[in-house]
C-alpha cells in the first residue's frame, strides 16, 4: 500500500513537471510584441536627454522642464 502511494506521488510530480515545462515552451514560442524606442532629445539648457514626448519645446530648442525653458529663453 505504501509503495502504491509513493508511486502515485512520483507520477503526479512527473505530470506536473512536464505540464509546467510544456507551458513554458509554449510561452517562449509565442512572439513578443516589439516596443519601439522613443526618440531622445537633449535639453538645450543642461544637456540632459529626455524622451521626445516629454520634452518642453521652446524657441531655441527642446528642454527637460518648463523651468529650464524659462531660464534659457528669459520667458
Amino acid at each position: 500500500m505504501k509503495l502504491l502511494i509513493v508511486l502515485l506521488a512520483v507520477a503526479a510530480g512527473v505530470w506536473l513537471w512536464q505540464r509546467g515545462r510544456a507551458r513554458a515552451l509554449r510561452n517562449a514560442a509565442t512572439p513578443r510584441r516589439q516596443v519601439k524606442a522613443l526618440p531622445m532629445v537633449r535639453c538645450a539648457h543642461c544637456g540632459t536627454h529626455v524622451p521626445g514626448n516629454e520634452a518642453v519645446v521652446g524657441q531655441h530648442g527642446s528642454y527637460c522642464s518648463p523651468l529650464h525653458r524659462r531660464e534659457s529663453e528669459g520667458a
